[in-house]
């Protein structure tokens, strides 16, 4: 989702300061209504009429002998003003702020680590586009890069930190399923009240094959990757805090998606998921339960997680249990932090057992965020 709603916690650091720009041109902004009508290669690309947009992908990978890694790895668009940069205007006119995060998790090594990039792309290092013919960059931000390279394959990569914190990745991706659209009618709600909603669909089972880097050392890597992309103006209401969102891949060959929102004391307000099968029935899920389980302190902002999960889903027969892959997975950035990471479970499925890996995020609980309220 955000990510579900996507770890678009980041575009507090830039709202806060763009707030008056923001409301001056809200009256421009196109917000996610319903009859979308979902197109590839087209929307891979950038949506300029909408005011937030991110591209986020996650996977878990192994190298030949066996060691695990995970890694996340978002581009984000903020708007300034609506639309693309006139023809003949200055490479110094500011239309939209792009920024990155990526992170690693070297599972058999026990360490996490975290980057961020920034940029105005005013001459072309970083910025949006869209493949033309199934060809073409998606998102970059100077040598970090999201493109299309023929139908259903992309390439991913993203290298940095200075020696002895040195993390990269260099991944060819193929699609093995359709495009998951989430929600209804073209629109994921994220809430109750209409109006408040995201255009929002996941490359769920992309193959990777390629090579990670850890300090300078290469290693051959294979494994899956989840790949959602997400825009909106106005997702979040005022009096929601946080999410807790999860692309998970289960052994039976479904794919899981599942998201919900909290408001500032902690309450759930709004739950949803898709769920498609391994034959390609897609269902979306509206008897979710999401039950945190224990708590993890991070050592860094003393923010309490929840350390693990509980899932159902009643109509599908359906339960996990989700442990994180490693404890420690918090990306803090000032002046607010977020849990993102690989994590791994358990459960039934029909009364057979079944496994689950992918990625949750957690964000509202290192720091206070603004999300999409605006």
């Amino acid at each position: 989702m955000s990510r579900t709603i996507r770890t678009i916690c980041l575009l507090i650091l830039l709202g806060v300061l763009l707030d008056p720009l923001f409301s001056s041109q809200s009256e421009a902004w196109r917000v996610a209504e319903p009859g979308w009508q979902y197109a590839f290669p087209r929307d891979h690309g950038s949506h300029r009429e909408f005011k937030t947009e991110w591209w986020y992908a996650t996977g878990n990978l192994t190298d030949e002998q066996g060691h695990e890694y995970g890694f996340q790895l978002t581009f984000f668009r903020e708007g300034v003003q609506p639309g693309a940069r006139p023809e003949g205007s200055s490479s110094f006119r500011v239309m939209e702020l792009p920024f990155a995060h990526f992170a690693f998790t070297d599972v058999t090594g026990h360490s996490f680590r975290y980057f961020q990039e920034t940029s105005r792309g005013a001459f072309g290092e970083a910025g949006f586009a869209t493949p033309t013919n199934s060809t073409g960059r998606i998102a970059w931000m100077n040598d970090w890069l999201l493109e299309q390279e023929g139908e259903g394959r992309f390439r991913l990569k993203a290298t940095a930190g200075e020696t002895g914190e040195g993390r990269g990745m260099d991944l060819t991706l193929t699609q093995d399923r359709a495009p998951l659209i989430h929600g209804q009618n073209g629109i994921s709600p994220k809430s109750s009240t209409p109006g408040h909603a995201s255009h929002y669909y996941s490359l769920t089972r992309l193959k990777a094959s390629g090579t990670i880097e850890i300090n300078g050392k290469r290693h051959p890597v294979s494994g899956l990757v989840w790949f959602d992309h997400e825009w909106a103006t106005n997702s979040l209401e005022p009096d929601q805090a946080g999410w807790d969102w999860s692309g998970l891949h289960l052994s039976n060959g479904d794919d899981l998606m599942l998201f919900r929102i909290r408001n500032k004391s902690g309450a759930t307000v709004f739950l949803s998921g898709t769920l498609r099968d391994s034959q390609g029935k897609t269902l979306p899920v509206n008897d979710l339960v999401m039950t945190p389980r224990g708590i993890w302190k991070s050592p860094h902002t003393g923010g309490l997680y929840p350390a693990a999960w509980d899932l159902a889903i009643p109509s599908q027969k359906l339960t996990l249990s989700l442990m994180p892959k490693l404890a420690d997975q918090e990306l803090v950035l000032s002046p607010f932090a977020y849990w993102e990471g690989a994590v791994m479970g358990e459960g039934r499925s029909h009364d057979q057992s079944i496994t689950a890996e992918g990625y949750f995020e957690m964000t509202g609980y290192g720091g206070n965020i603004l999300g999409l309220s605006k």
